[in-house]
């Protein structure tokens, strides 16, 4: 059942090391911009920004001297040309910043950009952080162990990442859920099985019902859902094993009691047998590229030694596996976790993590 999981009160930010700099310019993650977190930081005055219900959002909206704010849409709209198109300059002319928000909750304090095309007034987000080593770990990771694809971009402190659309888990929870039958309620308990699944395996922390989004896809006569993590700040920094298990969060009751109802145990094995599975055959398919970055993460420094020998300690109570007494790091901790799915999945074994 959920519990309340205490967390370190507040994660430090981790600088880019030497060797995960040389992964993100192989991978094509490093770019050229020109203007930082820093810059954006500059700004003159801001106003708070209110929902449809008149609720504070904790973002406020930013403004700049004219003069400052001309160079800095210039430059806001050439790294959304770089991060969903070629960079060229040529395609800038319709594009217009109409908003730029910072948020001032949460460890990351991200900034938020709207981009809108002024043809035809569609319009995207993207994000402006500062870098920081441990989130660009779990953005990596959610690009190689994850259904979906991740696009972000990274020049020396600054970090870009693009919006993930979505309906925030605490909104669908209090708003949508309530009015879904029977039918959709057994399908997002199947989906909540797996991401609980699917954290735990790639050690993705903190994933309270504010930090993933839940996306509906009609299909036919019915709604698809499914669950994605949009918050990567405590990717392999916790000790308890808890805190990368979504299921011991108390603002994810609801979903737990859904499983519950909606799901016998052994449909709830058989997702999770089937997630690992997943995990596992991404792996695979990309074990060149998992093998640097996990390299680069087993010679990295991104958590505390209290947290790593916690956490090294609790998987091995959990699994049985010694290779987790033998690790000395999170990178190690993450390698032995999992080497231990994949190792189940090449040999068929019925074992669980």
């Amino acid at each position: 059942m959920p519990q309340q999981n205490h967390m370190s009160k507040k994660k430090p930010s981790y600088p880019i090391s030497e060797a995960l700099s040389k992964y993100l310019d192989k991978y094509n993650r490093e770019t050229k911009i020109s203007v930082f977190y820093e810059d954006l930081l500059r700004f003159s005055g801001s106003v708070a920004v209110f929902d449809k219900n008149e609720e504070d959002t904790l973002w406020v909206r930013c403004w700049y001297p004219e003069f400052e704010r001309i160079e800095i849409d210039e430059n806001l709209k050439r790294i959304y040309t770089i991060l969903h198109s070629d960079g060229k300059s040529d395609k800038l002319d319709h594009l217009n910043i109409d908003e730029i928000d910072f948020c001032t909750f949460g460890n990351s304090k991200p900034f938020r950009i709207k981009v809108r095309n002024v043809l035809n007034d569609n319009f995207i987000y993207f994000y402006v952080k500062k870098a920081d080593a441990s989130r660009i770990y779990g953005l990596e990771l959610e690009h190689l162990l994850a259904p979906n694809r991740i696009n972000f971009l990274v020049h020396r402190d600054t970090l870009i990442e693009e919006h993930i659309v979505g309906i925030p888990g605490d909104v669908f929870i209090s708003e949508y859920l309530p009015n879904c039958d029977e039918l959709e309620k057994s399908q997002i308990a199947k989906q909540f099985v797996k991401f609980n699944e699917r954290c735990m395996l790639r050690l993705l922390g903190d994933m309270r019902s504010y930090n993933y989004v839940v996306i509906p896809t009609h299909d036919f006569n019915r709604v698809d859902y499914k669950i994605r993590a949009i918050d990567f700040d405590q990717q392999s920094f916790e000790g308890k094993l808890n805190i990368y298990r979504p299921q011991f969060f108390k603002e994810n009751l609801d979903m737990v009691k859904l499983v519950q109802q909606q799901l016998q145990e052994q449909s709830v094995n058989q997702y999770k047998k089937e997630e690992r599975s997943q995990v596992a055959k991404r792996i695979l398919d990309s074990q060149w590229r998992f093998d640097l970055l996990i390299e680069s993460m087993s010679y990295d420094n991104i958590s505390t030694k209290a947290n790593e020998a916690q956490l090294a300690k609790d998987l091995f109570q959990f699994t049985k596996d010694v290779n987790f007494k033998k690790a000395s790091n999170m990178g190690e901790i993450l390698k032995a976790a999992l080497d231990f799915v994949k190792r189940n999945y090449l040999e068929y074994d019925e074992t669980t993590i």
